[in-house]
């Protein structure tokens, strides 16, 4: 069993024993996720599950899209779905690793740039590939790409 999955699981033995409905749903949702990634890992001969780099990136996709609903509820007027949604990405949050700041992921797009042999905004794609399998998970790659895009740019 992976590292994060584990966390997961002893993370939702936690919150049914200290009643905290908000960790225990959002948990419970994102054990469903990886498990609906799982089987969707068995044809490609998968057996055993997704990895922790899969599972760091449904992550960030989860938090990415509560960020998304947060922001159409915000616009509707909605405060308490927008409390709910930061909620759980306050949960998500603490299952990823310590994220880079902004003058990191600046460092690590050019070191990327340089170790791709990045020539200009066609090479965009190969830097963003190497920087997600290197980096999942700890960094916000909206904000990584237009760092990149900048530098190619």
């Amino acid at each position: 069993m992976s590292n994060l999955r584990t966390r997961l699981s002893e993370a939702l033995k936690e919150s049914l024993k200290a009643r905290d409905e908000t960790r225990l749903s959002t948990v419970r949702l994102l054990l469903a996720g990886i498990k609906d990634r799982d089987i969707a890992a068995r044809p490609s001969g998968n057996a055993a599950g997704i990895g922790d780099q899969d599972i760091l990136n449904f992550l960030q996709s989860a938090i990415k899209q509560r960020v998304d609903s947060a922001a159409m509820f915000e616009q509707g007027g909605r405060k308490d779905l927008v409390d709910k949604e930061i909620a759980e990405i306050n949960v998500i949050k603490t299952f990823l690793p310590q994220q880079f700041g902004d003058a990191e992921i600046t460092d690590l797009a050019r070191k990327e740039i340089q170790e791709t042999g990045a020539a200009g905004m066609k090479d965009m794609g190969k830097v963003m590939t190497a920087m997600r399998a290197k980096y999942a998970g700890q960094m916000d790659f909206g904000k990584a790409s237009a760092v990149v895009k900048g530098l190619l740019g």
